[in-house]
């Protein structure tokens, strides 16, 4: 059996990887995360994924290790996390009423053999028309300023949507578990 690690050192990623129930050591890849000029969200997330996960082959040469980004997408702008109050309030006034998509890149690599999985996980969600003053009572109570798109769907966050579309509700936290799954299988570990 391999040892399992986590490329990320998001105590998000780390609470949806616990409920596979698999044992697993985390390690923090020091990337670049910046995009390179002309590539799509998409492109961004699967080559950060492929890059954190490579990042920690060294520290785990016998491994299978999981590398994930994510990016907040509105009107074909990229949103990162907000970090100060302000620019909560920014993203989620220009979230509201509007369509918004997440682009989760995920890979597996086995650093052993040098076999490495890498997907695409989109997500959607459609927010509600948003007041002002619903914005700023979620914005103080929930500080979701440690993610992108300034909610944190798992919590209060879920009463900003009106709908959610996608395979795997876990994608939008930032770890397609389903997706997962599939690729561990694909290296002989299952999780039941």
């Amino acid at each position: 059996m391999h040892t399992v690690v986590l490329a990320s050192g998001s105590k998000y990623r780390q609470s949806l990887l616990q409920k596979l129930n698999l044992p697993f050591e985390t390690c923090s890849p020091d990337i670049d995360e910046s995009a390179i000029v002309g590539e799509s969200p998409e492109d961004l997330v699967q080559r950060l994924s492929i890059e954190k996960a490579k990042a920690c082959a060294a520290s785990f040469p016998d491994a299978l290790i999981i590398g994930s980004d994510q990016v907040c997408v509105i009107d074909g702008k990229i949103l990162g996390k907000p970090h100060t109050t302000e620019n909560a309030v920014s993203q989620l006034k220009a979230a509201s009423g509007k369509h918004v998509t997440f682009y989760t890149g995920l890979t597996l690599l086995n650093s052993a053999t040098g076999h490495s999985q890498t997907d695409l996980e989109p997500f959607h969600v459609h927010f509600r028309d948003l007041s002002d003053s619903e914005i700023q009572s979620y914005v103080e109570r929930e500080l979701p300023l440690d993610c992108a798109g300034s909610f944190k769907c798992e919590s209060l966050g879920i009463a900003l949507f009106k709908k959610l579309e996608g395979r795997d509700p876990n994608t939008l936290v930032g770890l397609p578990l389903i997706r997962l799954c599939e690729m561990l299988k694909e290296e002989g570990v299952s999780v039941l």
